[in-house]
C-alpha cells in the first residue's frame, strides 16, 4: 500500500512549499520548578532550556549536540509540545503550536512525530509489533483494518524487518530491531517532521550506522525533515545539513556542518570537536586537545553572563558581566560568544 492511501487528518495543516521555514523556534525558554516543604512551596527553578531561537528548513536535518544535561531532549519534547514552554514561540508549517488548544494540537500532530531514545522503554512490552505500529493509525481515524493491516507489512518492509514479525513481541528482538519498530511507529502517519532523540545512543556500535543510514534513505524516500539530537558529533557530521551546539540550557552556535566542524568559532564547540577520535592514528597522537576545567554549573543556578565562563579557556572579566549576544559571524553561521 503506497503512504498516498491515507488522506491527510486536517488539509489546513498540510500548506504547499514555499521559502518559509517549516519549523521557526523563537526565544524558547522551558523552565521547571523547584518545590519544597510540606506544602509544597517554588523555591526555584531548573532552566533545562533557556531561550534558543532556530530554525529548520523542509527536508533538512538539524543536529542539535551538546552534553548530557545541556537541554537537547528537552528542547525537541517541548518542540513537540509534549511538554509546555515556559515562554517563546513554536511555530510549525505557518502554526503557533504554543498557543493551541488540545484539540487543534490532536489534528497537527501527525504531521510531527518521534524516535525515542530507548527502544526498550518506549514499546510497551504487552503489545505485538503490529498493535504498536497499530496504535496511532487507531488514534487518528486511518483507514479500515484491512488497509492498516496492509500498511503495517509495509512500514516494516521499509525500516528492513520482516512482515511475518508483526505478531511478536518487542522482547524478541534486538535493540536494533526495536529501535526499528519505533521509527516505523513513527513514521506510520506520514509526518513531515520527525524529532530523532539519541535514537542510537542505546545501540550497539555495530549497529549505529545501519539505523542512520535507514534515517538517511526513509527521509530520502519519504520527504522527511529531522530534528536530530545526539552527543556523538562524528555521527551528526554524517547525518545532518546544519549543527547546532548547546550548553546549560542556551545555544552557543549554529552553523552549516562543513564550517562547523572546519572552523568553530566557539570555545566550548573547539572543545567538543578536539574530543573526536581522528581516524588516522599519527594525527590522532600529535593533536592537541582542549580540556575544559571545572565542573558543568548547576541549571538551577546558572552562572552571570556567558554561562560558559567558568570552564571556558579564553574567559575574560566581561564574560562574567555580560551575556554575548546570538549574532551571525558569517553568512549562515551564527555564535553567541564575545570574542567569535
Amino acid at each position: 500500500m503506497n503512504a498516498d492511501a491515507f488522506s491527510e487528518p486536517d488539509s489546513s495543516v498540510a500548506v504547499a512549499d514555499q521559502p518559509e521555514p517549516l519549523l521557526r523556534v523563537t526565544d524558547l525558554k522551558k523552565h521547571f520548578p523547584i518545590m519544597k516543604g510540606i506544602i509544597r512551596h517554588r523555591v526555584g527553578e531548573v532552566r533545562a532550556v533557556d531561550g534558543i531561537s532556530f530554525d529548520i528548513l523542509r527536508g533538512e536535518t538539524l543536529g542539535l549536540v551538546g552534553e548530557s544535561g545541556c537541554g537537547k531532549s528537552t528542547t525537541g519534547r517541548v518542540v513537540l509540545q509534549l511538554e509546555k514552554a515556559t515562554e517563546g514561540s513554536v511555530n510549525f508549517q505557518g502554526q503557533e503550536l504554543t498557543a493551541m488548544s488540545s484539540s487543534a494540537l490532536r489534528k497537527v500532530r501527525p504531521h510531527m512525530q518521534m524516535v525515542f531514545q530507548d527502544p526498550h522503554a518506549s514499546l510497551n512490552p504487552r503489545m505485538t509489533v503490529a498493535s504498536i505500529i497499530d496504535e496511532p493509525l487507531l488514534e487518528h481515524n486511518f483507514g479500515l483494518k484491512a488497509e492498516r493491516h496492509a500498511w503495517i507489512e509495509e512500514l516494516l518492509l521499509q525500516v528492513g524487518l520482516s512482515p511475518a514479525h508483526a505478531n511478536r513481541y518487542p522482547h524478541e528482538f534486538s535493540g536494533g530491531q526495536r529501535q526499528r519498530i519505533g521509527i516505523a511507529r513513527a513514521i506510520a502517519l506520514n509526518p513531515d517532521f520527525v524529532v530523532c532523540d539519541e535514537p542510537i545512543a542505546a545501540l550497539d556500535v555495530s549497529i549505529q550506522a545501519q539505523v542512520v543510514n535507514l534515517l538517511e534513505k526513509l527521509q530520502e524516500d519519504l520527504s522527511l525533515t529531522y530534528l536530530f539530537i545526539s552527543h556523538d558529533l562524528s555521527m551528526v557530521r554524517h547525518l545532518a545539513d546544519r549543527v547546532a551546539v548547546m550548553y546549560l540550557g542556551k545555544m552557543v552556535e549554529l552553523a552549516p556542518v562543513d564550517e562547523l566542524y572546519e572552523a568553530p568559532v566557539h570555545p566550548y564547540t573547539q572543545a567538543l570537536h578536539s574530543a573526536v577520535p581522528l581516524p588516522n592514528p599519527v594525527s590522532e597522537s600529535f593533536r592537541e586537545r582542549i580540556i575544559l576545567q571545572g565542573d558543568i554549573p548547576s541549571p538551577a543556578n546558572p552562572p552571570s553572563g556567558c554561562s560558559f565562563h567558568t570552564r571556558c579557556p579564553v574567559a575574560k572579566p566581561e564574560c562574567a558581566q555580560t551575556t554575548p549576544e546570538w549574532r551571525e559571524v558569517s553568512v549562515g553561521h551564527w555564535a553567541a560568544c564575545h570574542f567569535a
